[in-house]
């Protein structure tokens, strides 16, 4: 993450000249990474939906988002993760 420093005035009722302070912002260094959705997961894991769920509900997967009511979605880097330890375990 990176700290952006922006000034900010500072009233003062004793001075004519305004002050200004750090208020420290943080903006992140890189966006989000994506979402995906049940058929993409299922091509990259292989996995049908009932395994992919089973896997949720005992905590071998790794859990969707919520993105409405009806829809959720999975952290694509969770999946990458998941994926990598399913390789080095098979080696």
């Amino acid at each position: 993450m990176t700290h952006l420093s922006l000034p900010r005035p500072v009233q003062s009722l004793h001075s004519a000249t305004p002050q200004t302070r750090d208020i420290g912002v943080t903006i992140p260094s890189q966006k989000p990474g994506k979402l995906l959705r049940l058929p993409r997961v299922m091509d990259i894991t292989a996995l049908g939906k009932s395994s992919i769920y089973a896997g949720v509900k005992s905590g071998i997967f790794p859990a969707p988002v919520r993105l409405s009511a009806r829809a959720v979605g999975w952290r694509e880097e969770d999946l990458d993760k998941w994926v990598s330890e399913r390789v080095k375990v098979g080696a």
